[in-house]
Protein backbone atom coordinates (compact mmCIF):
# COMPACT_ATOMS: atom_id res chain seq x y z
CA UNK A 1 0.00 0.00 0.00
CA UNK A 2 1.26 3.22 -0.71
CA UNK A 3 0.86 6.20 1.76
CA UNK A 4 0.65 10.16 0.94
CA UNK A 5 4.13 11.47 2.13
CA UNK A 6 7.09 11.64 0.93
CA UNK A 7 5.52 12.02 -2.49
CA UNK A 8 3.69 8.60 -2.50
CA UNK A 9 0.57 8.41 -3.95
CA UNK A 10 -2.45 6.97 -1.35
CA UNK A 11 -4.94 4.74 -2.85
CA UNK A 12 -7.62 7.22 -2.03
CA UNK A 13 -5.82 9.47 -4.72
CA UNK A 14 -5.58 6.46 -7.46
CA UNK A 15 -9.57 6.58 -6.56
CA UNK A 16 -10.36 10.07 -7.35
CA UNK A 17 -7.65 10.10 -10.30
CA UNK A 18 -9.97 7.23 -11.99
CA UNK A 19 -13.47 9.20 -11.33
CA UNK A 20 -11.89 12.64 -12.67
CA UNK A 21 -10.92 10.09 -15.85
CA UNK A 22 -14.39 8.79 -16.23
CA UNK A 23 -16.18 11.98 -15.97
CA UNK A 24 -13.70 13.24 -18.32
CA UNK A 25 -14.03 10.11 -20.86
CA UNK A 26 -17.71 10.71 -20.47
CA UNK A 27 -17.30 14.10 -21.50
CA UNK A 28 -15.78 13.50 -25.22
CA UNK A 29 -18.48 11.37 -26.09
CA UNK A 30 -18.27 10.88 -29.84
CA UNK A 31 -18.84 9.02 -33.52
CA UNK A 32 -16.86 8.34 -36.50
CA UNK A 33 -19.28 9.39 -39.85
CA UNK A 34 -18.23 9.63 -43.13
CA UNK A 35 -19.83 12.60 -45.62
CA UNK A 36 -19.19 12.73 -49.50
CA UNK A 37 -17.48 15.76 -50.78
CA UNK A 38 -21.24 16.56 -52.40
CA UNK A 39 -23.36 16.52 -49.18
CA UNK A 40 -20.82 17.90 -46.99
CA UNK A 41 -20.39 21.63 -49.18
CA UNK A 42 -24.18 21.42 -49.40
CA UNK A 43 -24.58 21.17 -46.01
CA UNK A 44 -22.40 23.88 -45.46
CA UNK A 45 -23.89 26.13 -48.20
CA UNK A 46 -27.22 25.57 -46.29
CA UNK A 47 -25.61 26.04 -43.06
CA UNK A 48 -26.01 22.64 -41.73
CA UNK A 49 -22.98 22.64 -41.41
CA UNK A 50 -21.06 25.82 -40.30
CA UNK A 51 -18.02 27.50 -38.76
CA UNK A 52 -18.41 28.95 -35.12
CA UNK A 53 -17.24 32.33 -34.60
CA UNK A 54 -13.47 31.30 -32.91
CA UNK A 55 -12.81 29.73 -35.98
CA UNK A 56 -9.85 31.98 -38.11
CA UNK A 57 -11.51 33.43 -41.53
CA UNK A 58 -10.54 31.67 -45.22
CA UNK A 59 -6.62 32.44 -44.93
CA UNK A 60 -5.42 29.65 -47.33
CA UNK A 61 -3.67 30.67 -50.34
CA UNK A 62 -4.65 29.23 -53.81
CA UNK A 63 -1.65 27.26 -53.86
CA UNK A 64 -2.32 25.54 -50.78
CA UNK A 65 -5.98 24.93 -51.81
CA UNK A 66 -5.01 23.76 -55.04
CA UNK A 67 -2.56 20.92 -53.49
CA UNK A 68 -5.61 20.39 -50.95
CA UNK A 69 -7.88 19.50 -54.16
CA UNK A 70 -5.45 17.85 -55.84
CA UNK A 71 -5.10 15.36 -52.79
CA UNK A 72 -8.49 14.58 -52.50
CA UNK A 73 -8.80 13.88 -56.75
CA UNK A 74 -5.98 11.70 -55.86
CA UNK A 75 -7.61 9.51 -53.25
CA UNK A 76 -4.74 10.20 -50.50
CA UNK A 77 -5.42 10.71 -47.14
CA UNK A 78 -6.93 13.26 -45.70
CA UNK A 79 -6.78 14.43 -42.21
CA UNK A 80 -10.37 13.54 -40.25
CA UNK A 81 -12.65 16.33 -39.78
CA UNK A 82 -13.61 17.34 -35.94
CA UNK A 83 -17.04 18.47 -35.09
CA UNK A 84 -19.89 18.35 -32.53
CA UNK A 85 -23.60 18.31 -32.83
CA UNK A 86 -25.28 21.08 -31.54
CA UNK A 87 -28.38 21.48 -29.62
CA UNK A 88 -30.44 22.48 -33.29
CA UNK A 89 -29.14 19.47 -34.81
CA UNK A 90 -26.81 21.11 -37.11
CA UNK A 91 -23.12 20.41 -36.89
CA UNK A 92 -20.06 22.80 -35.23
CA UNK A 93 -16.59 22.28 -37.01
CA UNK A 94 -14.06 22.49 -34.30
CA UNK A 95 -11.17 21.65 -36.74
CA UNK A 96 -11.37 21.52 -40.53
CA UNK A 97 -12.51 24.84 -41.59
CA UNK A 98 -10.23 25.65 -44.66
CA UNK A 99 -10.59 22.20 -46.28
CA UNK A 100 -14.24 22.58 -45.71
CA UNK A 101 -14.46 26.09 -47.54
CA UNK A 102 -12.14 24.84 -50.11
CA UNK A 103 -13.89 22.20 -51.54
CA UNK A 104 -17.27 25.09 -51.37
CA UNK A 105 -14.94 26.92 -53.22
CA UNK A 106 -13.68 24.69 -55.88
CA UNK A 107 -16.86 23.24 -56.54
CA UNK A 108 -18.31 26.67 -57.06
CA UNK A 109 -15.87 27.21 -59.58
CA UNK A 110 -14.72 30.09 -57.37
CA UNK A 111 -11.16 28.35 -57.32
CA UNK A 112 -8.97 28.00 -60.52
CA UNK A 113 -5.73 25.00 -59.51
CA UNK A 114 -2.69 26.40 -59.54
CA UNK A 115 1.11 25.30 -59.04
CA UNK A 116 -0.21 21.32 -58.89
CA UNK A 117 3.23 19.04 -59.61
CA UNK A 118 1.56 15.72 -59.62
CA UNK A 119 -1.71 16.63 -61.63
CA UNK A 120 0.61 19.55 -63.35
CA UNK A 121 -2.00 19.16 -66.49
CA UNK A 122 -5.03 20.49 -64.26
CA UNK A 123 -3.11 23.71 -63.41
CA UNK A 124 -5.76 26.38 -64.96
CA UNK A 125 -8.87 23.90 -64.25
CA UNK A 126 -11.93 25.00 -62.47
CA UNK A 127 -14.21 22.22 -61.47
CA UNK A 128 -16.20 22.86 -64.20
CA UNK A 129 -13.58 22.57 -66.79
CA UNK A 130 -13.52 18.59 -65.16
CA UNK A 131 -14.92 16.41 -68.01
CA UNK A 132 -18.85 14.95 -66.09
CA UNK A 133 -17.47 11.90 -64.99
CA UNK A 134 -14.03 13.69 -63.12
CA UNK A 135 -16.89 16.02 -61.80
CA UNK A 136 -19.31 12.68 -60.50
CA UNK A 137 -15.92 11.05 -59.21
CA UNK A 138 -14.94 13.89 -56.84
CA UNK A 139 -18.36 14.51 -55.47
CA UNK A 140 -18.76 11.20 -54.36
CA UNK A 141 -14.80 11.08 -52.36
CA UNK A 142 -15.64 11.18 -49.13
CA UNK A 143 -13.92 12.48 -45.90
CA UNK A 144 -14.06 11.20 -42.43
CA UNK A 145 -15.80 13.37 -39.60
CA UNK A 146 -15.08 13.15 -35.39
CA UNK A 147 -18.52 13.97 -34.32
CA UNK A 148 -18.83 14.91 -30.62
CA UNK A 149 -21.93 14.15 -29.29
CA UNK A 150 -24.18 17.02 -27.24
CA UNK A 151 -22.81 15.47 -24.35
CA UNK A 152 -19.33 17.64 -24.88
CA UNK A 153 -19.97 22.01 -24.02
CA UNK A 154 -17.94 24.45 -25.14
CA UNK A 155 -15.33 24.18 -22.87
CA UNK A 156 -14.40 20.47 -24.37
CA UNK A 157 -15.06 21.80 -27.91
CA UNK A 158 -12.37 24.68 -27.04
CA UNK A 159 -10.01 21.97 -25.51
CA UNK A 160 -10.11 20.03 -28.73
CA UNK A 161 -9.74 23.26 -30.49
CA UNK A 162 -6.72 24.01 -28.36
CA UNK A 163 -5.08 20.50 -28.51
CA UNK A 164 -5.37 20.11 -32.67
CA UNK A 165 -4.29 23.69 -33.23
CA UNK A 166 -1.52 23.78 -30.79
CA UNK A 167 1.24 22.77 -33.03
CA UNK A 168 0.38 24.23 -36.03
CA UNK A 169 2.73 26.51 -37.08
CA UNK A 170 0.00 28.10 -39.85
CA UNK A 171 -2.31 29.33 -36.92
CA UNK A 172 -1.25 32.40 -35.12
CA UNK A 173 -1.38 32.18 -31.15
CA UNK A 174 -4.37 34.53 -31.21
CA UNK A 175 -5.95 32.39 -34.28
CA UNK A 176 -5.61 29.75 -31.17
CA UNK A 177 -7.01 31.50 -28.30
CA UNK A 178 -9.74 32.61 -29.68
CA UNK A 179 -10.81 28.80 -30.00
CA UNK A 180 -9.11 27.74 -26.73
CA UNK A 181 -10.48 31.11 -24.53
CA UNK A 182 -13.78 32.22 -26.25
CA UNK A 183 -15.99 34.16 -23.91
CA UNK A 184 -16.76 37.00 -22.31
CA UNK A 185 -13.16 38.24 -22.10
CA UNK A 186 -12.41 37.62 -25.97
CA UNK A 187 -16.06 39.28 -26.50
CA UNK A 188 -14.28 42.38 -24.99
CA UNK A 189 -11.06 42.36 -26.79
CA UNK A 190 -12.87 42.14 -30.37
CA UNK A 191 -15.03 45.49 -28.79
CA UNK A 192 -11.74 46.98 -28.32
CA UNK A 193 -10.62 46.68 -31.76
CA UNK A 194 -13.54 48.00 -33.29
CA UNK A 195 -13.36 51.17 -31.68
CA UNK A 196 -12.74 53.91 -34.05
CA UNK A 197 -10.05 55.57 -32.29
CA UNK A 198 -7.86 53.02 -32.19
CA UNK A 199 -8.67 51.43 -35.90
CA UNK A 200 -7.34 55.01 -36.61
CA UNK A 201 -4.25 55.21 -34.61
CA UNK A 202 -3.15 51.28 -35.13
CA UNK A 203 -3.65 50.67 -38.77
CA UNK A 204 -3.66 47.01 -39.05
CA UNK A 205 -3.66 45.48 -42.17
CA UNK A 206 -7.15 43.20 -44.06
CA UNK A 207 -4.50 40.07 -43.74
CA UNK A 208 -3.06 40.86 -40.69
CA UNK A 209 -6.70 41.53 -39.12
CA UNK A 210 -8.14 38.06 -40.30
CA UNK A 211 -5.43 36.43 -37.78
CA UNK A 212 -6.05 38.19 -34.74
CA UNK A 213 -3.52 41.16 -35.09
CA UNK A 214 -5.19 43.67 -33.38
CA UNK A 215 -7.14 41.33 -30.26
CA UNK A 216 -3.23 40.29 -30.13
CA UNK A 217 -2.33 43.91 -29.39
CA UNK A 218 -5.14 44.66 -27.24
CA UNK A 219 -4.13 41.65 -25.29
CA UNK A 220 -0.79 42.87 -24.79
CA UNK A 221 -1.89 45.60 -23.48
CA UNK A 222 -4.05 44.79 -20.58
CA UNK A 223 -1.73 41.70 -19.35
CA UNK A 224 1.43 43.99 -19.54
CA UNK A 225 -0.51 47.04 -18.11
CA UNK A 226 -1.39 44.69 -15.24
CA UNK A 227 1.27 42.08 -15.07
CA UNK A 228 4.41 43.44 -17.13
CA UNK A 229 6.76 42.86 -13.72
CA UNK A 230 5.61 39.42 -13.17
CA UNK A 231 6.90 38.77 -16.93
CA UNK A 232 9.95 36.32 -17.33
CA UNK A 233 10.58 35.30 -21.11
CA UNK A 234 7.67 33.22 -23.21
CA UNK A 235 4.95 35.67 -24.31
CA UNK A 236 2.64 33.20 -25.65
CA UNK A 237 2.26 31.64 -22.17
CA UNK A 238 2.70 34.82 -20.65
CA UNK A 239 -0.36 35.60 -22.10
CA UNK A 240 -2.81 32.55 -22.20
CA UNK A 241 -2.31 32.55 -18.52
CA UNK A 242 -3.67 35.87 -18.01
CA UNK A 243 -6.51 34.78 -20.43
CA UNK A 244 -6.94 32.15 -18.48
CA UNK A 245 -7.10 34.34 -15.34
CA UNK A 246 -9.50 36.57 -16.83
CA UNK A 247 -12.02 34.08 -18.83
CA UNK A 248 -13.92 34.15 -15.46
CA UNK A 249 -13.43 37.08 -13.32
CA UNK A 250 -12.45 40.37 -15.06
CA UNK A 251 -14.13 43.65 -14.28
CA UNK A 252 -15.48 45.20 -17.85
CA UNK A 253 -15.80 48.26 -17.21
CA UNK A 254 -12.84 48.81 -15.75
CA UNK A 255 -10.79 47.10 -18.20
CA UNK A 256 -12.49 49.54 -20.92
CA UNK A 257 -12.15 52.68 -19.22
CA UNK A 258 -8.26 51.53 -18.93
CA UNK A 259 -8.12 51.44 -22.66
CA UNK A 260 -10.56 54.16 -23.46
CA UNK A 261 -8.28 56.71 -21.05
CA UNK A 262 -5.01 55.15 -22.79
CA UNK A 263 -6.13 55.34 -26.58
CA UNK A 264 -7.61 58.95 -25.96
CA UNK A 265 -4.33 60.24 -24.49
CA UNK A 266 -2.41 58.43 -27.47
CA UNK A 267 -4.85 60.40 -30.05
CA UNK A 268 -4.30 64.07 -28.25
CA UNK A 269 -0.76 64.05 -27.53
CA UNK A 270 1.33 61.41 -30.08
CA UNK A 271 1.35 62.82 -33.48
CA UNK A 272 1.08 59.56 -35.31
CA UNK A 273 -0.52 57.66 -33.11
CA UNK A 274 1.12 54.20 -32.66
CA UNK A 275 3.06 54.15 -35.88
CA UNK A 276 6.19 56.26 -36.60
CA UNK A 277 5.60 58.70 -39.37
CA UNK A 278 2.57 59.37 -41.55
CA UNK A 279 3.80 57.00 -44.99
CA UNK A 280 3.74 53.94 -42.22
CA UNK A 281 1.17 51.62 -42.37
CA UNK A 282 2.06 48.92 -39.68
CA UNK A 283 2.74 49.29 -36.20
CA UNK A 284 5.41 46.63 -34.88
CA UNK A 285 4.21 44.96 -31.13
CA UNK A 286 7.55 46.40 -29.33
CA UNK A 287 6.04 50.11 -30.24
CA UNK A 288 2.67 50.09 -29.57
CA UNK A 289 3.47 47.62 -26.00
CA UNK A 290 5.95 50.52 -25.37
CA UNK A 291 3.48 53.28 -25.78
CA UNK A 292 -0.21 51.82 -25.00
CA UNK A 293 1.65 50.16 -21.53
CA UNK A 294 4.16 53.43 -20.89
CA UNK A 295 1.24 55.89 -21.20
CA UNK A 296 -1.50 53.70 -18.73
CA UNK A 297 1.54 53.73 -16.28
CA UNK A 298 2.44 57.16 -16.43
CA UNK A 299 -1.50 57.89 -16.42
CA UNK A 300 -1.99 55.79 -13.06
CA UNK A 301 0.82 58.23 -11.60
CA UNK A 302 -0.41 61.36 -12.86
CA UNK A 303 -4.39 60.78 -14.31
CA UNK A 304 -4.26 64.65 -15.84
CA UNK A 305 -0.90 64.28 -17.02
CA UNK A 306 -0.51 67.02 -19.71
CA UNK A 307 3.21 66.13 -21.19
CA UNK A 308 5.70 68.91 -21.75
CA UNK A 309 7.31 68.23 -24.81
CA UNK A 310 6.72 64.92 -26.91
CA UNK A 311 10.68 65.80 -28.79
CA UNK A 312 11.53 62.48 -27.27
CA UNK A 313 9.91 60.48 -29.62
CA UNK A 314 12.55 60.84 -32.24
CA UNK A 315 15.40 60.29 -29.49
CA UNK A 316 18.19 57.56 -29.52
CA UNK A 317 16.91 56.20 -26.51
CA UNK A 318 12.72 55.45 -27.47
CA UNK A 319 14.33 54.34 -31.10
CA UNK A 320 16.12 51.41 -29.60
CA UNK A 321 13.47 50.47 -26.98
CA UNK A 322 10.99 49.89 -29.84
CA UNK A 323 13.44 48.77 -32.74
CA UNK A 324 15.39 46.19 -31.05
CA UNK A 325 15.49 42.74 -30.64
CA UNK A 326 14.89 40.26 -27.77
CA UNK A 327 11.23 41.54 -27.77
CA UNK A 328 10.64 38.26 -24.95
CA UNK A 329 13.59 39.49 -22.67
CA UNK A 330 11.70 40.56 -19.05
CA UNK A 331 14.27 43.76 -19.42
CA UNK A 332 13.27 44.96 -22.59
CA UNK A 333 9.72 44.68 -21.96
CA UNK A 334 10.18 46.79 -18.80
CA UNK A 335 13.11 48.99 -20.32
CA UNK A 336 10.59 50.09 -23.17
CA UNK A 337 7.13 50.84 -21.16
CA UNK A 338 8.99 52.31 -18.35
CA UNK A 339 10.94 55.05 -21.09
CA UNK A 340 7.78 55.87 -22.47
CA UNK A 341 6.45 56.38 -18.66
CA UNK A 342 9.19 58.24 -17.36
CA UNK A 343 9.76 60.57 -20.62
CA UNK A 344 5.54 61.51 -20.23
CA UNK A 345 6.28 62.24 -16.75
CA UNK A 346 9.11 64.24 -17.48
CA UNK A 347 11.73 61.93 -15.42
CA UNK A 348 13.47 60.08 -18.68
CA UNK A 349 17.31 60.55 -18.15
Amino acid sequence: MSFDNDGYITIEKQDDAVKQILHEQRAVDFDTKEFTVELIVQKFKREDIFIPFYQRGFVWKIPRQSKFIESVILGLPIPFLFAADTDDGRIEIIDGSQRIQTLQAFIDNELTLEKLEKLDKLNGFKFQDLPKAQQRKFENKSLRMIQLSDKADDKVRFNIFERINTGSENMKNMEKRKGAYAGEFYNLLTECTSCPVFIKLCPISQKQKIRGEAEELVLRFFAYSEDYLLFKHDVSDFLNEYMKKKADNFDKAALKQKFTQMIDFVERYFPYGFVKNPTSNQVPRVRFEAISVGVYLALKKKPNLKPKSMDWLDSEEFKYHTTTHASNSAPRLRGRVECVRDALLGNNK
